[in-house]
């Protein structure tokens, strides 16, 4: 019998009269903060003085953050089951709760931004807040954004009627929803969202289509739902950046990235210049599978035999071989993981759909959600969920609360640096027709990673930029948008299949404005590192400095300290080029074997 492998939430949850109890400790610890600095004004002049302040600060943010156990506790349980509507109640409760001490704390480190300029060189040059520069540094740099202390509390307390509920709503609509498609055995049987999507890939085409089929009709029964919600969400966007003085709707993302606008037009523009490389893979793809044209959702069908099953077991031997020889850390890091039972495997019906590792205060354990269905590709996810994991436990070690988390900016070279690693054991073995389909299966994944999400993000772009100028958008409008920019990187060889223009009604990362380019980002400087790593073995070790460092220092001086200029164009295309070069090799092994 297959083991459940669930989460072991207990090292959270002891029971309610716990939560009381540690909801009041948070209250005491947040308020004797707020007290003792509120009408303070010595902080802000004297270097010593801030220096006080911040220790305190940071052990609230280590041991209590404003909900404690009891608000990581729901949210998670609120993945297991988004349908759950007590659990939903309590974590409205616990939120409702946090956000009152938020909007009461944050008088603190809006005061922080609003240190004159003339004064800002003395604190950031006082030795005894040198484990604060850069949190410091990325305070004077938004401050020209923040609003008043009040203006800044009603702007938190609108975030959950205005943003959060809507997000959420679309979100449990489409994993309630279920639909009768075709299984292994042919037979017709009732599926949920998250089941169907693991089906939309499958090699047996009437599989496939039957999956797409089903996935389409619950798209299109939520589509004026999702209409509403798109809209509703982009006008609070809108009156935000409005109210904060932002010049361009991506601005909020770059800040709080901790990365300069200027970066991220660079990697889109070289990107985007390169749109080809997807496109002729596409046509490979097209004409090893004897197709004329990929049907929208069948780019990212596997060519090939990788029908070998994984189990989640055999996934986890596959990469605790791969870790042990990139690092031992990194392997004790997993068998911690595995020991404390940090995993939730498989999926059911109300679960959050697809895969993540979740973090929340720096003494909170970490956790990662996985829809497992034994195929190639759920060992990459679970080696690139373990990428994250494996970089929040490495900031644990070394960072203080405050630098504990990865800007978005950084936050996928972890995560890709892993996967890819443990792509490599898995092909050490392989025949050449295995290795083709691996190799066709890394050019998809490449693909979807790179150059998929810029076009999604220049879909942003647009999108936000038409919101604005229109004032609504309908669902038809939105489509039109999405699928020219989704055949903007995929060529003629992929079809807009009727429905495919929907596919944005649950696409999340949409709802988390420009994250994307994150994706890209962060595995083209993965690609430099593993280069580094193949070069030297020994430069594992400031791969794994850059693994520690969190919010201590920006991504332009951490890469620059492994060598990496992020800020030039041709860095960018320099790891565009290795993806092409894969292509290249690809359709060489292609037709050394006479396929193509």
């Amino acid at each position: 019998m297959k083991k459940t492998y669930k989460w072991k939430l207990s090292d959270l949850y002891k029971s309610e009269d716990y939560f009381l109890r540690q909801r009041e400790r948070i209250r005491e610890k947040n308020y004797s903060f707020i007290n003792k600095w509120k009408h303070r004004r010595d902080y802000l002049s004297e270097p010593a003085v801030l220096k006080e302040a911040l220790d305190e600060y940071d052990l609230i943010l280590r041991d209590y953050g404003s909900d404690g156990d009891e608000g990581y506790y729901y949210w998670l349980r609120s993945k297991l089951d988004q349908t759950d509507t007590d659990i939903k109640a309590k974590l409205n409760r616990i939120e409702d709760f946090s956000n009152r001490i938020q909007n009461d704390m944050q008088f603190f480190y809006l005061n922080i931004c609003k240190i004159p300029r003339r004064l800002q060189k003395n604190f950031l040059t006082f030795k005894g807040l040198e484990p604060y520069r850069h949190f410091l540094e990325r305070a004077f740099r938004e401050s020209q954004y923040l609003l008043t202390d009040k203006e800044e509390r009603i702007i938190n307390l609108k975030t959950a009627p205005s943003y959060s509920f809507w997000v959420r709503m679309t979100s449990d609509f489409l994993s309630r929803d279920e639909r009768t498609v075709l299984n292994e055995q042919k037979k017709r049987v009732k599926k949920n969202f998250a089941e169907i999507m693991a089906l939309i890939n499958h090699k047996d085409k009437a599989i496939r289509d039957s999956a797409a089929s089903a996935l389409n009709s619950i798209l299109y029964n939520n589509v004026d739902i999702a209409e509403v919600e798109i809209n509703s969400i982009l006008q609070n966007k809108k009156v935000d950046d409005e109210l904060r003085g932002m010049h361009r709707p991506d601005l909020e993302r770059h800040i709080g990235d901790d990365i300069d606008s200027d970066i991220v037009d660079t990697l889109v523009d070289a990107v985007s210049e390169r749109f080809d490389i997807p496109a002729e893979y596409y046509r490979l793809k097209a004409k090893l599978l004897g197709l004329k044209y990929l049907k929208y959702h069948e780019r990212n069908v596997d060519y090939g035999s990788i029908d070998k099953k994984y189990s989640f077991q055999e996934s986890l031997a596959i990469i605790r071989r791969a870790f042990k020889k990139l690092d031992r850390e990194f392997h004790d890091i997993l068998e911690d993981f595995i020991k404390k039972e940090r995993f939730d495997v498989y999926p059911c019906k109300g679960k959050a759909g697809g895969a993540f590792c979740a973090h929340h205060l720096i003494s909170q354990p970490t956790y990662i959600l996985l829809n497992h269905n034994d195929r190639f590709d759920d060992v990459l996810t679970l080696a690139h969920e373990l990428g994250h994991g494996i970089n929040n436990e490495m900031i644990k070690k070394k960072q203080k609360a405050i630098h504990f988390g990865t800007p978005l900016s950084t936050a996928e070279v972890a995560s890709t640096f892993m996967e890819d690693f443990v792509l490599r054991e898995i092909m050490v073995k392989a025949d050449e027709h295995t290795r083709l389909a691996i190799m066709m299966k890394k050019l998809n994944d490449d693909v979807s990673t790179i150059f998929r999400q810029i076009a999604c993000y220049r879909f942003e772009q647009a999108l936000h930029s038409a919101f604005r100028e229109r004032g609504y958008l309908s669902k038809t409008m939105i489509g039109e948008i999405f699928t020219e920019h989704m055949a903007s990187y995929m060529g003629k060889h992929v079809e807009p299949s009727k429905g495919s223009e929907n596919w944005w009604v649950y696409w999340g990362h949409i709802r988390t404005f420009f994250y994307v380019y994150s994706y890209a980002s962060g595995l083209l400087i993965s690609k430099a590192m593993q280069r580094s790593v193949k070069e030297d073995s020994a430069y594992i070790n400031r791969a794994k400095d850059f693994l520690s460092a969190g919010y201590s220092e920006s991504p332009r001086n951490l890469f620059s300290n492994l060598g990496i200029d992020i800020t030039k164009k041709t860095f960018w295309q320099e790891g565009i080029r290795e993806v092409e070069s894969l292509l290249g090799e690809t359709k060489a092994l292609a037709s050394k074997l006479r396929l193509i």
